[in-house]
């Protein structure tokens, strides 16, 4: 979507701790499995946990995120038990979706967006749990996060958590018809597409009274986009069919095509989702308040 990723990310960055003793499931069933397939395009996990940069292995780590606080990578999410998850239960995983913690207790950056997947339905968390569990085991270790202190230091997220972090499954507002709720769903929850679109506040939090209007300070320094429906500054005159044919080809009103990280985004992600999610996605965006927010141009 015009959804980018944020120096606070599309993905599920778990940072390398992975303590438990309850082995990962081998056995699950096949529509646990198809569904969180399902589930994983959507959230554009692949992105963050692959480095298509190095042509490194699927899921294993690597992929580098600059941010005002430091270089964060993410980690291996294949069922390795030294370097990937293997080791984790599945009540593990949903604790580090849901709370923004590791099966140590430890708090993760919010460079993970948990902020955004704390919203992620149980039944949606349970079956991406299955979907992982049934890819392959690669042996690639995790690459240390390059952050200075005071930003490597996991117990000052107590603090930023208080300010920014509220836990729990989306709320659908039932004033809205039901197309609108799925989208917001997908687009606040699984895509966590505000974390790129939303300006930050200098703690890092997003600040939510300019939510999807764009940023200057996007991923890797770039600009990310105002795709409210503002009509000079945001995407208020993209057609609903417009931003459905984006999410599904690259390509914007302009002819222009989706560049960097947006690129991987829509290949792996957003071009897998059903028609149906795809004009979801567009309802939700067409329905919020309009904000002008000039920020330069982005290769979206």
């Amino acid at each position: 979507m015009i959804l980018s990723i944020r120096g606070v990310v599309v993905a599920v960055i778990f940072g390398a701790a992975a303590l438990t003793v309850a082995p990962i499931a081998p056995a699950q069933d096949a529509a646990a499995i198809k569904r969180g397939e399902y589930v994983f395009d959507a959230g554009g996990c692949v992105s963050c946990h692959t480095d298509f940069n190095a042509r490194g292995p699927r899921l294993a780590g690597g992929a580098g995120l600059k941010t005002p606080f430091g270089t964060f990578f993410g980690p291996n999410i294949t069922p390795h038990p030294v370097h990937g998850i293997g080791r984790w239960s599945e009540a593990d995983f949903i604790r580090a979706m849901r709370d923004g913690k590791a099966p140590d207790g430890s708090y993760y950056f919010p460079v993970f967006p948990y902020t955004a997947f704390t919203q992620i339905t149980d039944q949606d968390l349970k079956d991406l749990w299955a979907y992982l569990a049934s890819q392959p085991a690669i042996d690639k270790p995790n690459r240390r996060h390059e952050a200075g202190f005071p930003f490597s230091w996991r117990p000052l997220q107590a603090g930023w958590r208080f300010l920014n972090f509220t836990p729990g499954p989306f709320q659908p507002d039932l004033a809205k018809p039901a197309e609108v709720n799925r989208g917001a769903y997908l687009a606040r929850a699984l895509a966590h597409c505000g974390e790129c679109h939303t300006p930050r506040t200098a703690l890092g939090g997003l600040d939510g009274e300019k939510w999807m209007a764009g940023t200057r300070d996007g991923p890797e320094g770039a600009a990310a986009p105002n795709i409210t429906p503002e009509p000079e500054t945001g995407i208020g005159k993209w057609s609903a069919r417009d931003i459905t044919f984006y999410l599904k080809n690259g390509i914007d009103p302009e002819g222009d095509a989706a560049g960097s990280l947006m690129a991987v985004v829509i290949e792996h992600g957003t071009s897998r989702l059903t028609d149906q999610d795809r004009a979801a996605i567009a309802a939700y965006l067409k329905s919020l308040p309009p904000i002008k927010n000039a920020v330069r141009k982005a290769a979206h």
